[in-house]
């Protein structure tokens, strides 16, 4: 799980993360080839809110929102807004993979372009994921629309790294509901909501990135 600190002085509500700030430009990479250069994205878990600074300022043509079920995530995220001039970057919702009361009402809402999620699989329950899924199917209801997931996975032809073995370890110490996810699983899931895998991309410190297309 990233680690979360305490911030500096000029955004005392805004929340720091080391591994936001070691792997954003990796991502940005990732998300820059993939995104199209319009669109409406909705980021989930978003945390410190340091990605979606970053990357609403990155990609200008995209309507970026992030969104989180914390209270104290979402203050952070609104600080991190205003250390940008991102006119693109909105206020984070109060969303819940947990609790589809909070999700976005596909008959008022536009379809979304893309939804993001950033280092929530393993460090929630399945049912979270699963919601997951079942938000981006009716969420992302062009052809193409495309789903971002980014962490470490167990994968079946793959050795498990001996320091995602030990974060895996140590995630489930914590709550017996979280923990690595085998990919091939995901990948499973998502089909079955008219998701398809397109990209699967290897990145530092034995995370990877995925990318699904919707049908």
């Amino acid at each position: 799980m990233d680690s979360v600190n305490s911030p500096p002085d000029s955004a005392l509500k805004a929340l720091t993360s080391s591994a936001a700030e070691r792997n954003s430009a990796a991502i940005m990479e990732v998300l820059r080839a993939h995104l199209p250069d319009r669109g409406r994205v909705l980021e989930i878990a978003a945390g410190s809110g340091q990605h979606a600074a970053a990357f609403a300022a990155a990609l200008p043509g995209l309507d970026w929102t992030p969104s989180d079920p914390s209270p104290e995530a979402r203050a952070s995220i609104e600080a991190w807004r205003m250390t940008t001039d991102a006119a693109n970057l909105r206020p984070a919702r109060a969303i819940d993979m947990l609790d589809e009361a909070t999700w976005p009402d596909a008959a008022t809402h536009p379809p979304l372009d893309a939804i993001i999620c950033i280092n929530m699989i393993h460090i929630s329950p399945w049912a979270a994921t699963q919601g997951l899924m079942r938000l981006a199917e009716r969420s992302l209801m062009r052809p193409g629309g495309l789903l971002y997931l980014y962490g470490p996975y167990r994968e079946a032809d793959v050795p498990l790294a001996p320091s995602n073995a030990a974060f895996d370890d140590s995630l489930k110490a914590r709550d017996a509901a979280w923990g690595l996810r085998d990919r091939g699983e995901v990948e499973t899931l998502a089909r079955s909501h008219g998701l398809i895998p397109t990209l699967r991309r290897d990145m530092p410190a034995n995370n990877l990135s995925l990318i699904f297309r919707r049908v």
